[in-house]
């Protein structure tokens, strides 16, 4: 089941609009695409707010009631203020049931506790992604990716190609690319990374000393 939204149309716009709606518990927003005309509607901060803290709605197809009648949208932008929990705006497209569409779900990372890598060989697990790009028809739109670790060794990797994915569900790689999704990484290799670094660090200031010589 989609989540389900209430909204109203709204008339007005501008910075002082949207300020006399966010002082009555409102957020200006809009929804677009399809074969109608943008619509300006406002929503309660409360009720948007709440649905923003369960990980699946920002990835999942959203029932927007407006005006009698129900919407099915996708949430494509959201902006917060800096450093309160309010929604200052959010843009909402609206979805066709018969066209494939693009869109990011995130990534779940199960099993690693029975990961060979991270229960024998001690190793840690390093995320590349934590989302993905999926096309598939709305009806088939998953609020995630499972993205099972349980037979990574110390030093294997996995990539968007590996990735198992529900049935109508493909990834988008552009240019023929297979990004790196996790890998496994010893602790031994991340101490010879950071070791090497310093040493990187420390040799750059010598190789400048004989520049500095010289304009002395």
């Amino acid at each position: 089941m989609p989540f389900e939204l209430n909204a109203q149309t709204r008339t007005q716009q501008g910075s002082g609009a949207s300020r006399r709606l966010r002082r009555a518990n409102k957020v200006p927003a809009i929804v677009y695409g399809g074969s109608a005309a943008p619509e300006l509607i406002e929503l309660d901060h409360n009720e948007l707010l709440l649905a923003l803290r369960k990980e699946a709605f920002q990835s999942s197809l959203i029932s927007l009631k407006l005006g009698g009648e129900a919407q099915t949208v996708l949430l494509r932008d959201i902006q917060m203020h800096a450093y309160k929990p309010q929604v200052l705006h959010a843009d909402f497209q609206r979805v066709d049931a018969t066209r494939v569409l693009h869109q990011k779900v995130p990534l779940h990372f199960i099993n690693a506790e029975l990961s060979p890598g991270v229960k024998t060989a001690d190793g840690l697990v390093s995320h590349a992604m934590t989302e993905i790009d999926v096309s598939c028809l709305p009806k088939d739109l998953p609020a995630f990716i499972d993205v099972d670790l349980k037979d990574l060794n110390a030093g294997q990797s996995l990539h968007v190609s590996q990735l198992v994915y529900p049935e109508g569900v493909k990834p988008v790689m552009r240019g023929g690319d297979d990004p790196l999704v996790v890998t496994i990484t010893t602790k031994k290799a991340v101490a010879e990374e950071e070791t090497a670094e310093t040493a990187a660090g420390e040799a750059a200031p010598a190789a400048d000393a004989p520049a500095a010589a010289s304009e002395a």
